[in-house]
């Protein structure tokens, strides 16, 4: 073994004990995920992990798998599952997402995903509510959640603040002319997101609907989407909206994307027929995506991602010995 590979182990093995009691907390809010789902009426679900055509996107690469992909989400087939009947549903797996690596990103990463009929984007975001509490009582006794130097108090009022205020409180410049002037993601990653209210949880909602092709607009509004994300001490911890329901419109949104993938020289994918076909079927629903691994790295306060896992990627490096 080389002495840099030497190195890497070394150091993944002072990783995994540093990271025991992390792992530890991580089976507990697992385990609080599962009893606040199954006291509200959802039903656990398990959709595969390897999918003939995903959602096409523009900004997220799907990992390869023989002629197959490893899902980035497991949205497609559990919106399939709605369109069959199922009411309230949520899922526990792990996605895939190449070029993601970070001290927020790996990967490969566990994600929660659920789906309620009958609601929107404002009920979502009071179940989120819900949940977040749930799991800091179930977890940590206290609804006072400890990051570095802040606490976030999960009791105080959850701030609710449109993207389009929140980029003219903090970024200076509307968000149109942002989006026009393509400063969108880089205006929200470095002047918005620091910028929020580190002491309490804070949901931004309305984003463009360019950017959000599965999701309905805003009533009277069809430039913004009925979409939020949730924020713990500035750090995104998930994604929510109201599902659009309309085929014809989606078929639509699904060509634009792939359009842009193919200026941009991206890898494509093909046309996910079965769940466009299914679209006929679907009821008025609100879903919502949280990065399990980083709800677990506020509530551990770890400084990253890796901190909370129990093996990274480059664990994995393999090494010959010399």
């Amino acid at each position: 073994m080389t002495r840099a590979a030497h190195c890497l182990a070394r150091e993944g093995e002072g990783r995994l004990a540093r990271t025991k009691k992390n792992l530890e907390l991580r089976r507990t809010v697992i385990d609080a995920v599962r009893r606040f789902f199954g006291q509200n009426g959802f039903l656990e679900v398990d959709t595969p992990l390897c999918i003939a055509a995903p959602a096409p996107e523009p900004h997220i690469d799907n990992a390869k798998a023989g002629d197959h992909f490893l899902q980035a989400s497991p949205e497609l087939h559990m919106k399939r599952l709605l369109c069959a009947g199922y009411e309230n549903i949520f899922q526990l797996c792990k996605c895939f997402r190449e070029n993601e690596r970070g001290d927020l990103h790996l990967p490969e990463f566990t994600m929660l995903e659920w789906y309620a009929a009958s609601a929107d984007y404002g009920c979502m975001m009071d179940q989120v509510e819900e949940l977040v509490r749930f799991i800091s009582i179930e977890t940590l006794g206290s609804l006072k959640v400890q990051y570095g130097k802040t606490v976030i108090d999960m009791a105080a009022p959850w701030q609710r603040m449109r993207l389009k205020d929140a980029f003219e409180k903090f970024a200076g410049m509307d968000m149109e002319t942002a989006i026009d002037r393509d400063l969108f993601e880089e205006k929200l990653a470095f002047e918005i997101e620091p910028a929020l209210d580190m002491h309490r949880p804070v949901f931004l909602h309305d984003y463009p609907s360019a950017n959000t092709p599965l999701a309905k607009s805003v009533p009277g509004n069809p430039e913004a989407a009925q979409r939020f994300e949730l924020y713990l001490a500035g750090i995104e911890i998930c994604n929510g909206y109201s599902e659009r329901t309309d085929e014809k419109l989606l078929r639509a949104r699904f060509e634009s994307e792939l359009s842009q993938r193919i200026k941009a020289g991206r890898p494509l994918s093909p046309m996910p027929e079965r769940f466009l076909e299914d679209m006929a079927n679907m009821p008025d629903a609100a879903g919502c995506a949280l990065g399990l691994d980083r709800l677990v790295m506020v509530l551990a306060d770890a400084r990253t991602i890796d901190d909370v896992v129990a093996f990274v990627p480059e664990d994995e490096w393999e090494t010959r010995r010399q």
